[in-house]
């Protein structure tokens, strides 16, 4: 309803003579950059005031780069498509972004956060609450499941593990019955820390994750890292576990069938169910169930759009009337049903669910359901930290170690969050001399 408000409102703010062109980069290839070119087309062709351009920059890091570096120059785009891991680079760097509220509340309407998903809008948010950028395409870890292979292992189809202990004897079936690789995830970083933490509302890093602020230390060393990273290690002496690689390389393994059970983004669904030639499930990601505060919520992974500064008033007011077009609860709910992103309002889910999307693909809100199950804490809001990236290639590489039988789990753990924190000190370092 706000979204739907805003629009109308921003529809009758007179536009001057001829379309306004505003400049959109973005990172999405493949059907997902598909969908998204089909999702600017259509705004455009709604109206003849405001002329959406997109650009395809390459990845995510790619995009980053050549958008800070246009900017410098004078040349920067209007809108930027940025991943989390460069989040932290938008908020720290100076006189580059536009916040989102205030775009919206110089085209005459405040924009409302509250009608975003919590744990959505809250990654997105400054300490009083108000979104700095868009959330656009938005996913979570789920956990996914060979019903076939859970089939010849004569294990039930249709109940999925709800805890890490209660896996551990499936995957001891699933072995036994021939599968030579029970176990695999993607983006271990992500998946097996970031979001592990938050699922127990542990800290992963001190002030709030780092979204209150820099100064923030990584501290993910905690009794129940070393105890999960023990656990997977045992796994990988038995054969339960097989690393794979640090991106999506156990997606394949998945769905070509030599895996079982894979953990990896919710917006891999979509893929994984045209790829897949047996049937799976999706279920929610376990957790230990002697842990009183899990499951809390996991986080959210994916980009946000930003608006950029140095750009004309009516170009401002242009981008402002994309924003709340893509805020619509029907194309929010097209947008997710088409991609397998989650849907970033309660309005769009709930259209979704209305019109029986989920009874007819259930897969698709489990997601949901987990970032939905309690209100973000401190420690569940988000990670939003500088060098992100290089901070996750740190993890991986100690990690690594641990599967190699080259390191303790604790000793990986210890170097990850030294090492990590010499890089936040350098972050600061850099945005405090404005580099």
């Amino acid at each position: 309803m706000i979204a739907r408000l805003l629009l109308v409102f921003l529809l009758s703010v007179p536009c001057a003579r001829g379309a306004t062109e505003i400049q959109f980069w973005h990172a999405m290839s493949g059907a997902l950059g598909e969908q998204a070119e089909a999702l600017v087309q259509r705004f455009n062709a709604s109206q003849d005031e405001v002329r959406v351009v997109t650009a395809f920059k390459g990845g995510y890091d790619e995009t980053l780069q050549s958008a800070l570096a246009a900017q410098l120059a004078g040349k920067g785009p209007h809108i930027v498509q940025v991943y989390d891991g460069g989040t932290a680079n938008m908020v720290e760097a100076k006189h580059t972004a536009r916040p989102l509220w205030q775009v919206m509340a110089e085209a005459g309407q405040h924009f409302d956060a509250r009608a975003y998903m919590p744990a959505v809008a809250s990654y997105f948010s400054d300490d009083k609450g108000r979104l700095l950028a868009l959330p656009f395409n938005t996913s979570t870890p789920v956990l996914y499941y060979n019903k076939d292979a859970f089939r010849r292992a004569k294990l039930d189809p249709e109940k999925p593990p709800k805890t890490w202990y209660e896996i551990i004897a499936m995957l001891g079936e699933l072995s036994d019955s021939g599968r030579r690789c029970a176990y695999v995830t993607a983006y271990p970083s992500w998946v097996l820390l970031e979001n592990m933490s938050a699922w127990h509302n542990q800290e992963f890093a001190t002030k709030e994750n780092g979204l209150g602020g820099t100064g923030a230390r990584l501290n993910f060393n905690t009794r129940l890292m070393v105890r999960w990273i023990s656990m997977l290690n045992t796994w990988v002496k038995s054969g339960y576990f097989t690393p794979t690689g640090r991106t999506n390389e156990a997606e394949r393994k998945f769905v070509s069938g030599e895996c079982s059970v894979l953990t990896t983004t919710s917006a891999a669904y979509a893929q994984l169910r045209r790829d897949a030639k047996f049937d799976f499930g999706v279920a929610q990601l376990p957790y230990y169930d002697d842990f009183p505060e899990a499951p809390q919520n996991t986080l959210i992974g994916g980009a946000g759009l930003w608006a950029m500064e140095g750009k004309k008033p009516a170009e401002y007011r242009a981008v402002a009337r994309f924003f709340a077009f893509l805020s619509q609860p029907e194309v929010q709910a097209e947008w997710h049903e088409r991609t397998g992103y989650v849907p970033i309002t309660r309005a769009a889910y709930e259209r979704a669910r209305d019109e029986g999307f989920y009874a007819r693909n259930p897969g698709y809100e489990v997601a949901i359901r987990q970032l939905l199950l309690r209100n973000p804490t401190r420690d569940s809001k988000g990670i939003r930290l500088g060098f992100m990236p290089q901070i996750r290639n740190i993890i991986e590489e100690e990690l690594e170690a641990v599967w190699a039988q080259r390191k303790t789990p604790k000793d990986a753990l210890d170097a990850a969050v030294a090492r990590g924190n010499d890089l936040l000190q350098r972050f600061e370092l850099a945005h405090r001399h404005g580099r």
